[in-house]
């Protein structure tokens, strides 16, 4: 699996956006989500990928400031009251840790979580031990998650052992008691 295939299965992830309409208010752009109600500046968002809603179909591009989104080399501008998507972001910890993991364990720990309805963009917080090792041969730890999809909370420990093999346990545990372990070892 490339960091292409990777980047496939995070994209179709479920709550991947925060949705909402954009205003022009006192001279700003302002973002109203539609889930939370919750108003932001535009400009807090800027750099980062969005979708606009025109002609029925979802355009994305780049927030690039003043109400303007870098599209297919050309500039689209926001109108007052547009429907738009802003990709979240992962938590920093979550991100570096699914970079670490190989793809085996990747699939596992990803499909895994979307099979009882969580995604990865509901984590709420990740420890991540695999950042404290440098070059070292011998790896050895746990990695602790919570993920929150407003219905439910996971918590997923994340026991690794990288040596001769490579050994990926995940752990869920549900809110409603419900617990799953996966495991997967291969060798290097």
């Amino acid at each position: 699996m490339n960091k292409q295939q990777r980047l496939k299965l995070i994209d179709k992830q479920s709550r991947a956006f925060s949705e909402g309409s954009v205003e022009f208010i006192n001279e700003q752009w302002v973002f109203f989500d539609q889930e939370t109600d919750e108003a932001a500046l535009l400009d807090e968002f800027l750099q980062q990928e969005v979708e606009v809603y025109r002609f029925k179909r979802w355009k994305k591009g780049v927030l690039v400031g003043n109400g303007k989104i870098s599209y297919d080399d050309e500039i689209l501008f926001l109108k007052d009251q547009d429907t738009i998507r802003i990709r979240k972001l992962l938590i920093f910890s979550l991100e570096r840790l699914l970079d670490e993991v190989n793809d085996d364990a990747f699939i596992q720990f990803v499909t895994s979580l979307n099979s009882i309805h969580f995604s990865i963009f509901d984590c709420i917080y990740c420890y991540n031990q695999l950042t404290f090792f440098n070059d070292e041969d011998r790896k050895s730890g746990v990695n602790f998650m919570i993920f929150d999809n407003q219905e439910h909370i996971c918590s997923v420990q994340h026991h690794f052992f990288y040596y001769e093999n490579e050994t990926d346990r995940f752990e869920f545990t549900l809110n409603s008691g419900k617990r799953m372990v996966i495991e997967k070892i291969s060798s290097s």
